[in-house]
């Protein structure tokens, strides 16, 4: 791969790159040719083809085509960044002139029990960041944070721009589904990959997380990439390219960023659903509950954002800071303001009982032997979570914010028989037997392992 680490892009310097046609000549057939072929392709060239994507010119089809030619030939580092700045010019951009603190940003490619936004940003905010946090929805066996929002009574997963602007402003952060004018191309890109069998080739998943990013208004970023058996990228190699190269244009593109890579072969928080994890939240935030993984991971994270943001000089200082603001109450403060400012109850962390829906049927799956959790078939346990009604199979799926697993075990702990392996929050009976054989089958209890690390390797 050809690395412009520290370089800026220049199309006037010569080279074998394919350049743009003149308005109204420009041939994405040629394109895709020529990327077939191994030529690079220049900026201009790649900004008209963006274009093409969001005023229509282009066509399904050839979206199609250079989403599989790129999948087959990759794309240099100069091409993902040239790509990745049109892809943000594609859409609108936000602008914060007059905060008084770095505006920062954390991304997840995603998991099981992954509720770390949730905490991460509150906690940035009372250190003083602004956190304008676009996100998103669960697919699959992986949540989404805005689902776990909307188990909150009242709250407004997509606020308009103007209260989105002002709780920035007012809290220090704000969430919101409602980025489709973000990277416009995007958009269109992201749906033909998912259906050309696309959507794990790197260079179009940088593309498509940094344009978004970069389309925020960014002082800083950090990226948490998860490898292992729940998360997408299963193997520790393609987590480690993906994390690179993520690292790597987003610099290229003036955007300072570091990404930690993570286990997902166990669920990383106690809960899996949407109103359980709203409630790991609150209890976290309070000191009630703080599972070590969870907290290592959200940790190590605001560290590094806090170093990039030059809120701190070091981790380990950052790291001091981020844990006083968790013991003072100031992160559960500012927590519960964003709740309150996006319409959620305002009493919501004194009383979560009172706002946050149970389901009629809760118990637990016990261990069938004495022995060690061997194994944990994360994304199993994802899909227990669908199953029960609280993850989507298709975009349009009615969630169940009751549902969902808490207490879940961790590889390498040792139980003994009739134990809890984690309790099954169920709309009925039924669904919770159908869950119960499929959790069950998710985890293997035999003989000792060890305890597996939270995060793996920083880039």
């Amino acid at each position: 791969m050809v690395s412009f680490r520290h370089k800026k892009i220049d199309s006037s310097t010569p080279n074998p790159r394919i350049h743009c046609y003149h308005v109204g000549m420009f041939l994405a057939a040629e394109l895709i040719r020529a990327k077939r072929n191994g030529q690079e392709l220049s900026e201009a060239a790649l900004r008209q083809f963006v274009e093409g994507v969001t005023d229509g010119e282009v066509s399904d089809a050839q979206i199609g085509a250079f989403a599989m030619v790129v999948h087959c030939k990759g794309m240099t580092m100069a091409e993902q960044t040239a790509m990745t700045l049109a892809m943000r010019d594609s859409g609108r951009r936000l602008i914060w002139p007059d905060l008084n603190g770095p505006v920062l940003d954390k991304h997840s490619t995603g998991g099981v029990g992954d509720l770390v936004s949730l905490v991460l940003a509150p906690l940035l905010a009372a250190c003083g960041a602004y956190i304008p946090m676009i996100t998103g929805r669960g697919l699959g066996h992986t949540g989404g944070t805005v689902d776990k929002l909307e188990s909150i009574p009242g709250l407004n997963a997509n606020p308009d721009e103007d209260l989105f602007n002002q709780t920035v402003r007012t809290t220090g952060l704000a969430m919101t589904g409602s980025g489709n004018d973000l990277a416009l191309a995007d958009g269109r890109i992201y749906s033909v990959r998912d259906l050309t069998a696309t959507v794990d080739s790197i260079p179009l998943i940088v593309t498509s997380i940094l344009s978004k990013k970069l389309a925020e208004g960014l002082d800083a970023l950090v990226l948490d990439i998860k490898t292992g058996n729940g998360a997408f990228m299963v193997e520790r190699n393609s987590a480690r390219d993906l994390a690179a190269n993520l690292v790597e244009v987003a610099e290229l593109a003036g955007l300072p960023c570091r990404a930690l890579i993570t286990d997902m072969n166990q669920p990383l928080a106690q809960n899996a659903g949407n109103a359980l994890e709203i409630l790991e939240v609150i209890r976290f935030l309070k000191g009630e509950e703080r599972h070590g993984r969870l907290e290592e991971v959200i940790l190590s994270l605001g560290s590094e954002l806090m170093v990039l943001g030059e809120l701190a000089t070091k981790p380990k200082l950052a790291r001091k800071t981020l844990i006083a603001a968790l013991e003072d109450g100031t992160a559960a403060e500012r927590f519960a303001r964003m709740v309150n400012m996006q319409g959620g109850p305002a009493d919501l962390l004194e009383n979560p009982q009172k706002h946050l829906e149970s389901a009629p049927v809760v118990r637990a799956l016990e261990s069938p032997a004495d022995g060690c959790i061997e194994f944990i078939d994360t994304r199993a346990v994802g899909m227990c979570v669908v199953l029960l009604g609280g993850g989507r199979v298709h975009v349009n799926d009615r969630l169940d914010h009751r549902v969902g697993l808490s207490g879940l075990c961790n590889v390498g702990d040792m139980v003994t028989k009739g134990q809890p392996l984690g309790v099954i929050h169920a709309n009925s009976e039924a669904a919770w037997q159908e869950a119960a054989e499929a959790f069950a089958a998710a985890i293997k209890v035999g003989r000792k392992t060890d305890a597996l690390p939270s995060v793996y390797e920083q880039h």
